[in-house]
Formats: C-alpha cells, sequence, structure tokens
C-alpha cells in the first residue's frame, strides 16, 4: 500500500544494507515500511535510476500513534498549587473560602483546602464569578477528604463546591445548557468548554476538565 516515493537523491544517501532491502529503521515500529529494489544494484554499487523505497500508508500511521503515545501525559486541567498560590489568585477576585472547621487542611473533612487544586480550577472559578456578575463567590468544598473519589474528583484538584447565590444561579441555567441528572437525581448544566455544574441542592458542585 505505498502512499509515496522517495527520492533517488535520497536513496543514494542510503547505506548498501538499506538499498538491499534492510531497512535501518525500528522494525518494532514502522512495520509497514517496505523497502523494495525493483531493479538490481549496478557493479558499482551505487542503485539503478529507478529504485525506490515505498513508505506505505499504514506505517505512516503506526509512527504518528507511537508519537502521540509515548508523549508525557499533561494534566488536562493545568498544574497542582499549594494553598497559598490558589489564595493569592482568589481572594483579589473576590472568591474566599469557608468550612465549619474554619480551617484549610486537606486532611480534616471540616476544612475547605486548596492544597494541590489545579490552576484551571482556580481560573475556571475566577472566570464563573466575572461572567455571572456576582460580587463575590464563596467555595465551600476543595480538596480535602470526604468527597467522592474519581479521576475528576475533588481530591484530584478538578471540583470545587460553590455556595449558591441568585446571581451565580440564574447565569449557571441560562448561560449553559441543561443535561440529563446526574446518576443520583442532581440536575445539571454543562457549559460549551465541557466544564459540568451540578446543583446539589446546598451549593453548586462544578467539575473543570
Amino acid at each position: 500500500m505505498p502512499c509515496g516515493v522517495v527520492g533517488f537523491g535520497f536513496i543514494t544517501r542510503l547505506t548498501h544494507r538499506l538499498l538491499i532491502g534492510t531497512c535501518l529503521v525500528s522494525l518494532r515500529a514502522l512495520e509497514g515500511i517496505k523497502c523494495i529494489a525493483p531493479t538490481p544494484l549496478t557493479t558499482t554499487g551505487h542503485p539503478q535510476p529507478n529504485l525506490r523505497m515505498k513508505l506505505s500508508l499504514s506505517a505512516l500511521s503506526v509512527v504518528a500513534l507511537l508519537s502521540f503515545a509515548n508523549a508525557s501525559p499533561a494534566i488536562r486541567s493545568g498544574s497542582a498549587l499549594t494553598q497559598a498560590q490558589a489564595e493569592a489568585r482568589l481572594k483579589p477576585n473576590g472568591i474566599t473560602a469557608s468550612s465549619s472547621g474554619g480551617c484549610t487542611t486537606k486532611s480534616n473533612p471540616t476544612c475547605t483546602s486548596y492544597s494541590g487544586i489545579l490552576s484551571g480550577t482556580v481560573d475556571g472559578v475566577i472566570t464563573l464569578k466575572n461572567a455571572s456578575g456576582a460580587s463575590s463567590l464563596v467555595i465551600t468544598g476543595g480538596t480535602e477528604v470526604g468527597h467522592a473519589s474519581g479521576t475528576y474528583s475533588h481530591t484530584n484538584g478538578y471540583k470545587v463546591d460553590v455556595r449558591h447565590s441568585t446571581t451565580l444561579d440564574n447565569y449557571i441555567k441560562s448561560a449553559f445548557t441543561k443535561i440529563a441528572n446526574r446518576g443520583d437525581g442532581y440536575p445539571q448544566w454543562r457549559a460549551a468548554s465541557g466544564n459540568i455544574y451540578c446543583d446539589e441542592g446546598s451549593h453548586w458542585d462544578i467539575t473543570y476538565y
């Protein structure tokens, strides 16, 4: 299944082993490459003008897929922040935290912690506050223990709980698309970006991807 032809000038720079059909490439990665010598080499070791190496489309596909697979996976929602780093971004934008324990310790379920929250989540909350026109936002749940587990969870920095307000509620319900209720029955809205806003009754459970 040839998809292209390597020019004569390129082939002349290949080694003798390549010209006789032994491809000096990683066959583990490029099983689809075929080196074809339609006519024999000359007595001087140079290829005939019509010698070509044909690269199959499947080989190119394998290369692309392997390159993608070997790339280091990036966190989808940015990088993890410390408590201080997150506070330094949120407070100047009128976003504060509240907890029954009045604390920020991640290992204490009565606290509201930002430790390990992702930068994309912080940026998302700031954008939400500004877009909604709310004068302030109160985060009631962060990365502290006690929340449901999962990849896109509070613990992993993708989620925050935000206190209800009339301005915020109206904005979410009008700006985003109502989708099917969550498995536990709570209503959800989805932004064009894919972020999910779930009304859990006492607060908004928000997932930033």
